[in-house]
């Protein structure tokens, strides 16, 4: 079939040219913070990709369509509506069947994103392996996306409610590549340190090459770039750790699991934070944003993007 595409012509100008082009998830738009701050948020993203000097494309549904290049009247919308659906993977063709409004996730982001043609995706965090997985076999679809999708994920790490080290294992058991850009573990989300060690990349150029080397070699799959949050934003990992610790222990004394879990515990981190964290993944999709537009004029210059 067809994909339902539309492209908006900016986008689609610069693919032709085979100029540079970021993709940008948008349920951060309607799952994030409140109005307006969600949508100045998002604003801030694409200014950051475009002074790296790429274009930004904010994907999203609407009526039953993939929106590749949201303006700025769709992405208002997104922002003040209340109930418009989180979308994964998983859930796209019952959303395009229905005709439906959905707000995509990096798993369903970088789908719509390799079918235009557009090798980059700035998240702040990947989903992952969570902690308790033993129990709860509760791990994201984002890692499964990623070892059937040819993207380059530019991201701070995994989200910090996270179990990290499963989570880097996952990826490796799964040969999905995970370079560190100018830094050598894996980033914590909201910590700078992990203590997990990736494989580190210094020059843009290089990060491009692998890239491309590694989809000739091994097909369609994900290469994670990952850069910590900046210096000056960063918060402490015991902190996190010790607000997640209880939050998983209220959650269980509560019976609070499956889709409900997450939420709660983001939501017990920026109490426990007292909002810094909300600061923090600002600044995180800010600084990811500029990376992932350096990375994409890389590609484009070095004819790496495809």
């Amino acid at each position: 079939m067809t994909p339902p595409l539309d492209i908006n012509e900016e986008v689609r100008d610069a693919l032709a040219d085979r100029r540079p082009v970021v993709a940008l998830e948008s349920s951060l738009i309607a799952h994030g913070p409140g109005y307006p701050l969600n949508v100045e948020i998002a604003t801030g993203i694409e200014k950051a990709v475009r002074d790296a000097g790429a274009v930004p494309a904010t994907i999203g549904i609407v009526d039953g369509r993939f929106v590749v290049g949201m303006d700025d009247t769709t992405i208002d919308r997104f922002g003040r509506s209340g109930d418009i659906a989180k979308v994964s993977a998983r859930d796209l063709g019952l959303v395009l069947a229905r005709g439906d409004l959905g707000a995509t996730t990096v798993a369903s982001t970088i789908v719509i994103a390799q079918l235009a043609g557009i090798p980059v995706f700035s998240t702040a965090g990947i989903g992952g392996v969570h902690r308790g997985v033993q129990q709860t076999l509760d791990i994201s679809a984002d890692l499964q996306q990623f070892t059937r999708t040819r993207i380059v994920v530019v991201c701070a790490g995994a989200k910090s409610i996270l179990d990290l080290p499963k989570t880097v294992e996952y990826l490796e058991t799964a040969g999905v590549p995970v370079l560190g850009y100018r830094f050598d573990e894996f980033p914590a989300f909201y910590a700078r340190n992990s203590g997990i060690p990736v494989t580190r990349v210094d020059e843009m150029e290089t990060a491009a090459r692998a890239a491309r080397l590694h989809w000739d070699l091994n097909g369609d799959s994900t290469v994670l770039l990952t850069a910590p949050i900046p210096e000056e934003d960063a918060l402490p990992q015991e902190d996190i750790d010790n607000a997640v610790g209880d939050a998983l222990t209220e959650a269980e004394r509560s019976g609070i699991t499956g889709n409900a879990l997450s939420p709660f515990l983001m939501k017990a981190v920026v109490e426990a934070t007292g909002g810094r964290s909300g600061k923090a993944t600002k600044a995180v999709l800010i600084s990811n944003a500029r990376l992932s537009g350096e990375l994409a004029v890389a590609m484009s210059a070095t004819g790496e993007q495809g």
